[in-house]
C-alpha cells in the first residue's frame, strides 16, 4: 500500500465556525462535507486556508457504498470533482447504506450494513467501482449504530480486515464510533483495533456524544468525553496515525473550547511512540495525479462480479429494515424492536432538524419551533423521504397547503408564497392528493 500523506491534527470545517477555524493556531488540516461545497464556488474561508497551505479533505455522506445498488456514477463524479478542486490527497466515505431503490426510500442517515458474506461481497464490488472512478485514493469510515443485524457472520474486525484485503481501500477509524458501538452493541473497541490492518489507516475521527436511557447517541454536538480520548490513546499505542480530526456539527462552543479540545487531542497523539513496527506512514502525491490505493493482497483476478442473487438478498433485507424505520411497516424478525423504535424516532427528529436548517422560514411561518416540530413529525409519520432534504422541505409545505394548513389565513398565504418561490408551480389541490393516494393504493 503506498504511503499515506501526513495530515497532523485538524478539525471539521463548517460554515458556522469558519472564522474560528481560520484563527485556530497550529491547525494542520480540515475536512469538509463534500456535498456541502460546490467545486466552482468554494467558500472564501476554504480558499484562504488552502492559500495558507492547509490541506482540505472532502468527506462524503451520500454514496451509500454499503447499499445493494451499485454506486451512482453522478455522485462518484461529483465527489471526484471536489477532490480535484480542493487539491485533496484522498477522499473519504462511510461503510453504510443510506437508501433503497425498491421501494424508493431515503434514510437521511448512515445505517449499518449486515456483517454477512453477501453484504461484504456487495460492498467490495461497490468499493472497487468507486476506486476506479475516483482520481485519488478512497478511505472508508466505520460508523456508529444503535442496533445490530440478526444473523451476522463476521465480527467488525473480520469484516473490515477482509474489506481491506479484497479492495486495498484505506480505513478512516472513528474512535467515537467504536465507543458508541461498545455501549449500543456490546462490542470491544480494543478487539477491533487488534484485528484490523492498521497499516491501512488513513486518519482518525474524534467526536462527542451523550448517553440517554442506556443508548449512546453520536451527536457531534457535545464535548469529546474522556472515554473517547482514552480510545484514541489505545489506537495511538498501536500506530502513529497520519492524521486526527475533531468533528463538531452542532451546538458549536466558543472558539477557546474548540482550541482546548484540539489541544487535548494533540496531547494524546504526541504522548509517546507507537508500538514497535507500527510507525506512521507519510508522504503521498497530490490530487489529480490519478494515484489509487494499492490492491490488497486478497484482491485476485479470479474475483468476478457479485452474483445478482446476493444483491437481491441484501436489497430485500435493507428495504425491510428501512421501511420499518421510516414508513412504519413491521420490524423484520430478529431485530431489537425497542432499538428500532429509538432509531425511527431519531431519524424523524433529524429530518425535522435538517429541514428547519435548510428552510429556516418554515418554523417562523408556522408560529415557532415547537409548532413547526409538531407539524413536521406528524407529516413524517405518513410521508417517508424519497429524495433529499430540500425536496422534503417542499413536500412538507405542499402537504400542509393541501390540508388547508396552517389555520391562520395570513400564515397560509406566506407558506404558499414560500412554496411557489422554490417549487415554481401552484400547490396541487386536495383532489389531486386524493387521486395520488388512490393511485398508490391501486399500485
Amino acid at each position: 500500500m503506498k504511503p499515506m500523506a501526513h495530515l497532523g491534527v485538524g478539525i471539521g470545517w463548517r460554515p458556522e465556525i469558519a472564522d474560528a477555524v481560520e484563527r485556530l493556531s497550529g491547525l494542520d488540516w480540515v475536512e469538509v462535507v463534500a456535498e456541502n461545497v460546490c467545486p466552482g464556488h468554494l467558500p472564501e474561508s476554504l480558499l484562504r486556508l488552502r492559500e495558507r497551505g492547509t490541506r482540505v479533505v472532502p468527506h462524503g455522506v451520500s454514496l451509500g457504498l454499503g447499499g445493494a445498488d451499485r454506486p451512482d456514477p453522478a455522485k462518484l463524479a461529483a465527489l471526484g470533482e471536489r477532490a480535484v478542486a480542493l487539491g485533496a490527497p484522498l477522499v473519504t466515505e462511510h461503510i453504510a447504506f443510506v437508501r433503497t431503490s425498491s421501494p424508493v426510500l431515503e434514510a437521511g442517515h448512515l445505517l449499518p450494513v449486515p456483517r454477512t458474506r453477501d453484504a461484504l461481497d456487495v460492498l467490495c464490488e461497490n468499493v472497487r467501482i468507486a476506486q476506479d472512478a475516483l482520481p485519488v485514493p478512497l478511505a472508508l469510515e466505520n460508523i456508529a449504530a444503535l442496533f445490530s443485524w440478526p444473523g451476522e457472520e463476521l465480527t467488525e474486525g473480520q469484516f473490515l480486515t477482509e474489506l481491506v484485503e479484497r479492495t486495498g481501500v484505506r480505513l478512516l477509524i472513528d474512535v467515537a464510533n467504536l465507543h458508541t458501538n461498545r455501549v449500543n452493541r456490546g462490542e470491544d473497541p480494543a478487539a477491533v483495533l487488534d484485528a484490523i490492518p492498521l497499516e491501512a489507516l488513513a486518519y482518525v475521527h474524534v467526536a462527542g456524544g451523550i448517553e440517554r436511557g442506556g443508548v449512546w447517541h453520536d451527536t457531534h454536538a457535545h464535548p469529546v468525553p474522556p472515554v473517547v480520548l482514552d480510545l484514541l490513546a489505545e489506537l495511538r499505542s498501536r500506530v502513529e496515525p497520519a492524521g486526527v480530526l475533531l468533528e463538531r456539527d452542532d451546538d458549536f462552543p466558543p472558539e477557546a473550547e474548540l482550541a482546548g479540545e484540539l489541544a487535548a487531542i494533540r496531547a494524546v497523539v504526541t504522548a509517546g511512540p507507537a508500538a514497535p513496527g507500527e510507525t506512521a506512514i507519510a508522504g503521498s502525491g497530490p490530487a489529480g495525479t490519478g494515484q489509487k490505493a494499492d490492491p490488497g493482497a486478497g484482491q485476485a483476478a479470479h474475483q468476478g462480479p457479485v452474483e445478482e442473487s446476493a444483491r437481491t438478498r441484501v436489497a430485500l433485507g435493507q428495504a425491510a429494515l428501512l421501511s420499518a424505520l421510516v414508513a412504519g411497516t413491521p420490524v423484520p424478525e430478529g431485530f431489537d424492536r425497542r432499538r428500532i423504535r429509538v432509531q425511527a424516532r431519531a431519524l424523524a427528529a433529524k429530518r425535522a432538524d435538517v429541514v428547519a436548517k435548510l428552510a429556516p422560514e418554515l418554523p417562523v411561518i408556522l408560529g415557532g419551533p415547537d409548532r413547526y416540530r409538531e407539524a413536521f413529525l406528524s407529516y413524517a409519520k405518513g410521508r417517508p423521504m424519497t429524495s433529499g432534504y430540500r425536496r422534503d422541505a417542499l413536500d412538507f409545505a405542499e402537504d400542509l397547503l393541501i390540508r388547508d394548513l396552517p389555520a391562520d389565513p395570513a400564515a397560509r398565504r406566506r407558506l404558499t408564497a414560500w412554496w411557489r418561490d422554490r417549487a415554481g408551480a401552484r400547490p396541487p389541490r386536495r383532489i389531486v392528493r386524493w387521486a395520488r393516494t388512490l393511485a398508490g393504493r391501486a399500485a
